[in-house]
């Protein structure tokens, strides 16, 4: 279960049964504060809005909402009031969705009473959401103290201009590894590069994952949860893939997991040999980074295009997903769940299309060409957001390369959740 932030004292209180909510109002702990809010029911579509106010103005800084604790305004004090749980932690994450704009994704726990008799409480956490503030009815909302207040208009610009410096970060970390590309000497191929970085993370918070004994086993594991049958239905996976990293490395405060093509301290090992162009690359970093490097965007076409270089749009599409994938697997082994940077980029693209199917190419009806030699994309995101919409992520960050090739609609079932 995740924690509730109640106060500096108080940080981490994970309440699992009626009890712990009973025993936390007997002692005073639990009260309305900038990342806790009490509420008794949702009633009707005036509560849903409420509610929704209520979610937009904690998705600044993050917080919790109680479903299931009556409040005594005239003396301040709470006490428990179980509501039925069919159907509330779907109503809950549809208020979200749906009045909220741009939309929250949120975390739902329920509890049940002890009279078990299909009430309880909803635990409803709200992660700090990169795309705040966010708008109900066409207002900003933020949280003070106690209670939620429309934002004024510069207040609105301050937090999308914090926005934009953690986007700008991840740009800048992304930009990091294009120029430090294995293989940027070598070949003709196009390039494609992931970066993913938490936001809030402890210094330490991969080290258990990246040291000590069967370290590479650990990463090699976390990796093999990616292909779930669902996934492996959804994608198109190239060559390299992630199933093709097998050999551990040490690196500069992490560890990384490659293809046999790329040897210690990062270096290409040409056999001379088909395939050699071929690399694929997943670092590891103590603090919660991870990095993924793939040569192979690109290769010749000699049967379609006269030896051009062509484009694999789906390698994108997949390795972007099965990433978003191991992110989330992660940063659930690591017991973070606050929010993340991404980035994706690719070079070496100046004029270069798509790949088309043999069986259907056409000469006089080929995909546009690609009029600069970098992409980078952006975006920040929540654990909520990885959880529920992984195909949204995947969308923000590819499409834009995507539309740009023509080939947005081939892949919309990567792309929705």
């Amino acid at each position: 279960m995740t924690s509730i932030y109640l106060s500096s004292t108080n940080p981490r209180w994970t309440p699992k049964t009626e009890g712990d909510l009973s025993t936390a109002i007997a002692s005073g702990v639990m009260e309305e504060t900038h990342y806790l809010d009490l509420k008794e029911a949702l009633a009707g579509k005036a509560d849903n809005r409420e509610l929704a106010r209520d979610l937009a103005s904690f998705a600044i800084d993050g917080g919790a909402l109680i479903i299931g604790i009556s409040e005594d305004k005239s003396n301040r004090t709470f006490a428990l009031a179980p509501q039925p749980l069919k159907g509330l932690p779907e109503k809950v994450e549809q208020v979200a969705r749906s009045l909220a704009d741009p939309p929250l994704n949120v975390l739902t726990e329920p509890i049940d009473a002890s009279a078990n008799d299909g009430t309880g409480y909803l635990i409803v956490h709200i992660p700090a959401s990169p795309a705040a503030p966010h708008m109900v009815d066409g207002r900003y909302y933020g949280r003070g103290d106690k209670t939620k207040h429309q934002l004024s208009d510069p207040e609105v610009v301050r937090h999308h201009l914090q926005r934009k410096a953690t986007e700008t970060n991840a740009l800048e970390l992304l930009q990091q590894e294009i120029d430090e590309d294995p293989l940027r000497e070598y070949g003709e191929q196009s390039h494609f590069f992931l970066v993913a970085q938490p936001t809030a993370s402890r210094s330490d918070m991969l080290l258990d994952l990246t040291s000590g004994t069967n370290w590479r086993s650990r990463l090699m594991q976390l990796l093999q949860k990616a292909h779930t049958p669902e996934l492996d239905a959804l994608l198109r996976d190239g060559t390299p893939n992630l199933t093709d990293v097998h050999q551990g490395q040490r690196r500069a405060g992490g560890a990384a997991l490659a293809s046999h093509t790329l040897g210690d301290g990062r270096l290409h090992q040409p056999t001379g040999e088909w395939g050699d162009e071929k690399v694929i690359e997943v670092q590891f970093f103590e603090d919660g980074g991870l990095r993924l490097y793939s040569s192979r965007l690109s290769d010749e076409a000699s049967e379609e295009g006269g030896g051009e270089q062509v484009l694999f749009d789906s390698a994108a599409v997949a390795l972007t997903r099965r990433m978003i994938e191991v992110v989330r697997l992660t940063a659930e082994q690591a017991g973070y769940f606050g929010n993340w940077s991404l980035a994706v980029g690719a070079n070496r693209l100046q004029g270069r299309r798509r790949w088309e199917n043999r069986a259907t190419w056409n000469p006089s009806n080929l995909s546009a060409r690609y009029t600069q030699d970098t992409y980078k994309q952006a975006v920040g995101v929540t654990w909520a957001d990885l959880k529920a919409t992984p195909g949204a992520i995947t969308g923000r960050l590819v499409g834009p390369l995507l539309r740009s090739l023509g080939s947005q609609d081939v892949f919309t079932k990567v792309l929705i959740d």
